[in-house]
C-alpha cells in the first residue's frame, strides 16, 4: 500500500512537448504539470534538459537575443554550435532550458525555444527524412526546502540554479510521465536521382552568371 502510494504521488507529474510551426523552422514547446510533487516546488527553479540529434539545432545568437529581452531562458552544451553544419556533420546538442510559472494554473510551467532544422543527404526513395526529438527529463533546483526522496533524486547539471538565494542549491530529477514519448520533426529533403540535374543547372547558372558580371566589367569598368 505504501508503494502505491509513493507511485500515485509521483506520476502526479506530467511533461508534453510539441513542435509548432511548419518547415525548417520551429518553435519547441514544452509544458510541465507537477500535480501533488509541484506542492513542494515552492521557490525551486523548474528546468527540462532535452537532447537534441544532430538533425536539429539551437541558434546560439537567436538565443542570446532572446534572453536579451527575456523571452527565454537556456544553456546550451557546448556552447558552440555550428549553424552551417549539415546533419551528417553535426553533433549532438543538450538543451537546458528554464520552464516560466503558468498563470493559469499553480502546479503548471512552460517554455519555448527556436529549433532548426539541418540540411540532410538527398533520400533515395522519400523526400522527407524524420528527426526524432525525445520526451526531455524535468529537473528542480531547490535551495531553502527539501523535496520528497521518492519522487527527487539529486542530478548534475552543467549549470547554475537561478535562484535568488545565494547558498547551497541542488538540483533533482522529477519521476514524471510523458504525454507522448517522442516528437517528429519532418525535414524535406532531395532525391538522390535528381543529384545529376541540379549539379547540371547549378553549373549552367554559375557560368551564365559569371558571364554577365564579367561582360558589365568589360563594358563598364574602367581601366587604367
Amino acid at each position: 500500500c505504501a508503494l502505491l502510494g509513493v507511485q500515485s504521488v509521483c506520476e502526479g507529474a506530467t511533461v508534453t512537448q510539441e513542435l509548432l510551426k511548419e518547415g525548417f523552422h520551429r518553435d519547441l514547446l514544452l509544458k510541465v504539470e507537477l500535480g501533488v510533487v509541484g506542492e513542494h516546488a515552492g521557490g525551486c527553479t523548474v528546468a527540462a534538459r532535452t537532447h537534441l540529434p544532430p538533425g536539429i539545432y539551437v541558434d546560439p545568437y537567436e538565443l542570446a537575443s532572446l534572453q536579451q529581452h527575456n523571452l527565454t531562458k537556456a544553456v546550451l552544451i557546448p556552447d558552440v554550435v555550428d549553424v552551417e553544419a549539415p546533419e551528417y556533420l553535426a553533433t549532438d546538442l543538450l538543451v537546458l532550458l528554464y520552464l516560466e510559472r503558468d498563470p493559469r494554473c499553480s502546479h503548471c510551467f512552460r517554455a519555448a525555444l527556436p529549433v532548426h532544422g539541418r540540411y540532410h543527404r538527398p533520400a533515395k526513395d522519400s523526400e522527407e527524412v524524420l528527426v526524432i526529438l525525445k520526451s526531455p527529463e524535468v529537473l528542480v533546483c531547490c535551495c531553502d526546502n527539501r523535496p520528497p526522496a521518492e519522487c527527487w533524486k539529486p542530478a548534475e547539471v552543467e549549470a547554475a540554479c537561478s535562484g535568488k538565494n545565494a547558498g547551497p542549491c541542488q538540483w533533482y530529477s522529477v519521476a514524471h510521465k510523458s504525454a507522448h514519448k517522442e516528437s517528429i520533426l519532418q525535414v524535406p529533403v532531395g532525391l538522390r536521382q535528381h543529384s545529376s540535374m541540379v549539379c547540371a543547372v547549378t553549373l549552367l547558372a554559375t557560368v551564365f552568371c559569371s558571364s554577365l558580371i564579367l561582360t558589365a566589367v568589360c563594358k563598364y569598368g574602367q581601366f587604367s
